[in-house]
């Protein structure tokens, strides 16, 4: 009789600095708690050097990780072999806008035509950020009936210069460009120091689909070797994250607190890039439209080169592990998330 496999000593976790049930969950401290009785310690590749691996966030080539981030990346170490499963997927709203100079006259996503649009080029693995704005580009301009050939990319690189999107706005200060892509808290307060003005709120467009990117959806995966041998494990887990986000539901104050812990942004930045009601769509789920929406993310992106390998996303995914945790809260529900101290 083969013996089961021995429990991991370490569980860990990364996620990006945007609003997850992963962030909720570690700032409450309940991971912690959820996995010390069975004597394994749970840990933030963040939070971990000198002695992680933090390229592991992009490449997941760490079996014991969970990952609640970017579906570029996640895609990508997919494409690339890494055996990971897709077991939840967010759609978090997250600001997506189109800014340009002030007095350009560029009002709108149909002013984008001719215009000259910055794409960022990074020395890394995996450019998510040039992803990104080529597909918030591609949003903005589908919303008008027009694509990327009815404009003019021009390359912008982004190496030496601190702080996201610091080199696009450059460009358009310096009148390189005429229209940059950014999203988030951090962007929302960028973009007030630039000076810059808004062209195209993505987030008013009635269509989601124009604003499929990068964090929308945004996939939680596991490597599918801890799956195999410790399924129970990843049931736990992501339990926590669906108590996590009920929570969150009902604590909106200090989801803003979180988020600006996570995000690295003031209140300002907090609010102008998530809408009222963030704190009440953070549970994932494994629908038939996220995972609809995300494949249409992976045949962009492997139209635009990044993915080496189709991603069946359907296949990808697993829905068992999720269906599990719920049916685990479900059996305990007189067993509320303890008060972080």
């Amino acid at each position: 009789m083969t013996s089961a496999p021995a429990l991991p000593a370490t569980l860990w976790f990364t996620r990006c600095p945007v609003p997850t049930a992963t962030g909720i969950a570690a700032d409450r401290q309940w991971l912690t708690d959820e996995f010390a009785p069975d004597g394994i310690t749970v840990r933030s590749l963040q939070d971990a050097e000198p002695d992680a691996d933090r390229e592991a966030h992009f490449t997941h080539a760490l079996p014991g990780l969970f990952r609640e981030g970017g579906n570029v990346p996640a895609l990508w170490a997919r494409s690339r072999g890494e055996r990971t499963r897709l077991i939840g997927l967010t759609w978090i709203e997250e600001r997506q806008v189109v800014l340009v100079a002030p007095g350009s006259g560029i009002r709108s996503a149909d002013d984008l035509r001719g215009r000259r649009i910055a794409l960022p080029v990074h020395r890394i693995a995996i450019d998510f950020w040039r992803a990104m704005a080529l597909r918030g580009f591609e949003g903005a301009l589908a919303s008008a009936g027009l694509g990327l050939a009815d404009t003019v990319p021009v390359d912008v690189p982004a190496d030496g210069h601190p702080g996201q999107w610091a080199a696009e706005l450059a460009a358009l200060r310096r009148g390189d460009v005429d229209a940059v892509y950014v999203k988030g808290a951090l962007a929302v307060e960028a973009a007030r120091r630039s000076g810059a003005e808004v062209a195209v709120e993505l987030d008013d467009l009635p269509d989601r689909r124009f604003r499929i990117n990068n964090g929308t959806p945004r996939p939680i995966t596991v490597h599918q070797d801890l799956l195999d041998e410790h399924p129970a494990l990843v049931d736990r887990f992501l339990a926590v994250l669906l108590r996590a986000a009920d929570w969150a539901a009902q604590s909106p104050a200090e989801v803003d607190r979180i988020l600006g812990a996570e995000t690295g942004a003031g209140s300002e930045g907090v609010a102008g890039a998530y809408r009222p009601g963030t704190h009440l769509t953070l549970h994932p789920d494994l629908s038939p439209e996220r995972l609809a929406l995300l494949a249409e993310q992976e045949s962009a992106l492997r139209a635009h080169g990044f993915l080496p390998e189709p991603v069946p996303v359907s296949a990808w995914a697993d829905p068992e592990p999720l269906r599990r945790a719920a049916a685990l809260n479900d059996a305990h529900p007189q067993s509320p998330l303890p008060a972080a101290p």
